[in-house]
């Protein structure tokens, strides 16, 4: 019996966009309640940590230095700054998490996706969006799926189907004949 182990689809990142207000971290937290196996990356940041936040848990907090290092050594999938301060996503925990068939959820800004569009290809991006004010053409455009946020539970399933679909697949023999 041989397992079909090319046909079984990659785990994959996905990447949950929308401008202010969309609703992207209650939902991110809704979708993660839902499927607790759906990991969402710790952000890395220069700002100071603030009280009752835990390093390791609600973001990475790095000196400016440690920032720089790690953006010039290309440890960074996409990075931004905010006022004084900078943020951005590590690769490495990423891609072990999607090596090991653990399916990814990355919330960002519309900037922040289209930066991790233009590095890394094979990620899907969903833009969600308010009911009635879906941005321009060209921005729609640079995303795979819309979902506008009108009711979350409904949002929450969607996506969870949505996301869900990029698990590995167990291996099943092949049939012979």
């Amino acid at each position: 019996m041989s397992l079909d182990d090319e046909a079984r689809p990659a785990a994959r990142l996905t990447v949950l966009a929308g401008p202010s207000g969309a609703g992207r971290e209650s939902v991110v937290e809704l979708i993660r309640a839902r499927s607790p196996s759906i990991w969402t990356p710790i952000a890395v940041t220069t700002r100071p940590r603030r009280e009752g936040e835990l390093d390791g848990v609600h973001r990475h907090f790095l000196a400016p230095a440690d920032f720089d290092r790690r953006t010039a050594a290309g440890e960074l999938l996409e990075w931004s700054r905010l006022g004084a301060y900078r943020r951005g996503t590590e690769i490495g925990p990423l891609r072990n998490r999607l090596a090991a068939g653990q399916p990814v959820l990355l919330p960002l800004d519309l900037d922040g996706a289209l930066l991790v569009r233009a590095v890394w290809s094979e990620a899907r991006l969903v833009l969600l969006h308010p009911p009635g004010r879906i941005p321009g053409p060209a921005t729609v455009a640079a995303f795979d799926h819309s979902v506008s946020h009108d009711r979350t539970e409904r949002v929450v399933a969607e996506l969870v189907g949505f996301i869900g679909s990029s698990f590995l697949a167990p291996a099943r023999p092949r049939p012979r004949g």
